[in-house]
């Protein structure tokens, strides 16, 4: 199972959590399963936030393969301008 870290905001949908241990192997299916657990927190997710995997920052992440063991942080995606 993938740890999943989120930032403090996601709590409105979760009651209180913010670290969550999920089975899913792209970042599609993890929200996808998170928004089932706690539902909006998916669509919350996928407008305001990027997905750093193991370290490495994706800013369009949906396809990205994540391990069994891997480290996936949600983070304020960076405005452009």
């Amino acid at each position: 199972m993938a740890h999943v870290i989120a930032p403090s905001d996601c709590r409105q949908f979760t009651g209180g959590l913010s670290e969550f241990d999920i089975e899913a192997d792209t970042v599609r299916r993890l929200v996808a399963e998170l928004d089932r657990l706690y539902p909006g927190l998916g669509s919350w997710l996928d407008r305001r936030m990027a997905v750093a995997i193991d370290g490495e920052i994706h800013q369009d992440a949906w396809t990205s393969p994540i391990g069994p063991k891997s480290e996936v942080y949600f983070i304020p995606k960076i405005g452009g301008g």
